[in-house]
């Protein structure tokens, strides 16, 4: 090929284009890092934080803290926002925050459970792992949470594994213990939070 011949530019733009393709896709992805990072630096949005209340989501008692007292054994899960004790503000501005409690018979507790639980309280993510609808109701006489979206199940006993349903993983586990009566934050969700 000859210096002028526009074939032999060809290979330059090709590369060029992909350069700046290659570009383009690195800084989206830049972005939607620094997204995540503001997301997380809004208290109201951040995840969970070792040391955080749960308080109720919705009811009578909406905004008050959970106190143990008030769960007895086999009664429907209850719907929470953790709390920031520094500044009593929930951690509600994230569905993923919403996080499901439920107060089961210690002795029923499959191992994994038993280690996160407190007094025979477990926590998980309300978030369905299929589409992400609310896992809003307790079965009592089958002993499973349940989605009413599209049907999954999830056992409670045994770390929130899928029973039943299309849900394609388990609930993440929330380590909690007991402070002065009030369910307290004890780590990270023990898996991904949210669906697919």
């Amino acid at each position: 090929m000859q210096e002028g011949d526009p074939l032999a530019a060809a290979p330059r733009s090709r590369r060029a284009i992909l350069e700046v393709g290659l570009g383009v896709g690195l800084g989206l992805a830049a972005a939607a890092r620094s997204a995540d990072a503001a997301v997380t630096g809004d208290p109201a949005k951040a995840p969970p934080q070792v040391g955080d209340r749960l308080s109720y989501m919705s009811g009578p008692k909406k905004g008050q803290i959970v106190q143990t007292a008030d769960l007895t054994v086999g009664d429907q899960q209850v719907m929470t926002f953790p709390v920031d004790p520094a500044t009593n503000q929930p951690r509600g501005g994230s569905r993923l925050n919403q996080i499901l409690i439920i107060r089961l018979d210690p002795g029923t507790l499959e191992e994994e459970a038993k280690k996160a639980s407190a007094d025979g309280i477990v926590a998980y993510s309300a978030v369905c792992t299929h589409q992400g609808c609310p896992v809003n109701m307790y079965k009592k006489d089958e002993g499973v949470l349940y989605c009413s979206c599209h049907h999954s199940e999830f056992d409670p006993k045994a770390g929130a594994k899928v029973v039943g349903g299309p849900a394609p993983r388990r609930l993440a586990m929330l380590p909690i213990k007991i402070e002065d009566g009030a369910l307290v934050v004890a780590g990270e969700f023990t898996g991904r939070v949210g669906f697919k």
